[in-house]
């Protein structure tokens, strides 16, 4: 039953042969019994079965920062209107004191052309940001599972995705941080700049390389604790998914059923991660609107209650951004025929050290 997987799996550095828990101990899961062409024809199908790389390598690699730059380039791009809004709470909230109010004082002042300011450097940052955020995820993910070995890896896994998805949004965000304070100030100052091509040298002109480079640190405030959750809950969600929900194992389950686990994995990790993350975006925002403060100096002046302000719309935004990223990315690897390693299973010999089996 299990060999249509069997290839992939061996390459997964959380490879073991498929055990389920249950409360009451550990028992092996019963395979159904099959005629022996039944197992022929699963075989066959199997060596039918190609990947247009190998797992790890570095077509593997490249395709997946493809992936990242079309799920978060795509999606941000998407919702710059809600973005606009949950920005100019956070920087004037007596001005937009909802987010119905937000839309509703950006359309009478600005028209509605006025809900897109900012698409250019969303669309740019966001685009370099999923290539290195995807990209060295799964570069991290390989490489620090390899270090800690096969047992510590499915033992301490939830760490592995902490750990590589911080590094890899520690490079996402450098590459973010230029656009990022060029889109908040189109967004947030009147009468600065309407497009990217006036607002990057009039922002050098005043303030140096600097400019482009003050937020870096609230960024990493921000997103590192974001893709952190971003990319752990996600992990965790469809392997509880497809243990305790789906009827099926996800060998037997279409492309289509695969991605559905994927949107509703997304969805869950990205209500978790605005909430991680909305006080330092909060900082982000009023830091880039004003010349010559610092973080320590907003996050004071705000208070608790100040960077909480726009949390609502964040949940809507991010939750529903962080289904469709995770949905396109996956789509993005089942177009490309790339790996994708199923949920990590407990090591054969980890399961022996423990007397797991018989």
């Amino acid at each position: 039953m299990f060999s249509s997987i069997a290839p992939l799996a061996r390459l997964n550095p959380f490879y073991a042969p498929h055990f389920q828990l249950v409360q009451d101990g550990v028992r092996k899961r019963a395979e159904p019994a099959e005629a022996p062409t039944a197992r022929r024809g699963l075989a066959a199908a199997s060596a039918a079965e190609e990947y247009s790389c190998e797992y790890g390598s570095l077509k593997f690699y490249a395709l997946c920062g493809v992936g990242g730059v079309l799920s978060c380039g795509l999606t941000h791009t998407a919702v710059v209107p809600l973005d606009l809004v949950k920005c100019r709470m956070q920087v004037d909230p007596q001005k937009y004191k909802s987010i119905f109010n937000g839309f509703s004082v950006t359309v009478k002042e600005d028209g509605v052309r006025g809900l897109a300011k900012g698409w250019a450097p969303t669309f740019i940052g966001y685009s370099m940001q999923g290539l290195c955020k995807f990209g060295f995820y799964e570069v991290f993910k390989i490489l620090y599972g390899n270090m800690l070995g096969e047992e510590n890896a499915y033992l301490w896994r939830t760490s592995l995705y902490l750990a590589a998805s911080a590094s890899a949004e520690f490079f996402a965000d450098i590459a973010l941080a230029p656009m990022e304070a060029a889109k908040v100030r189109i967004q947030t100052q009147p009468g600065y700049a309407n497009t990217l091509r006036q607002a990057v040298p009039k922002m050098f002109g005043e303030e140096g390389i600097w400019a482009f480079y003050k937020g870096v640190a609230p960024l990493w405030m921000r997103q590192i604790p974001y893709t952190m959750m971003k990319f752990a809950c996600f992990e965790r969600t469809v392997e509880a998914l497809y243990k305790y929900v789906v009827p099926k194992p996800r060998s037997e389950c279409t492309k289509a059923e695969q991605l559905v686990v994927t949107f509703i994995a997304g969805y869950i990790a990205g209500v978790f991660c605005a909430i991680v993350s909305h006080p330092a975006d909060s900082v982000v925002s009023v830091l880039n609107k004003e010349k010559g403060s610092s973080a320590s100096q907003v996050l004071m002046r705000l208070g608790f209650r100040g960077v909480w302000k726009g949390l609502f719309a964040r949940i809507i935004m991010i939750g529903t951004l962080t289904a469709l990223q995770w949905f396109i990315y996956d789509s993005v690897k089942v177009y490309f025929r790339l790996p994708r390693p199923p949920p990590p299973e407990m090591p054969e010999s980890l399961k022996k050290k423990l007397g797991l089996t018989e």
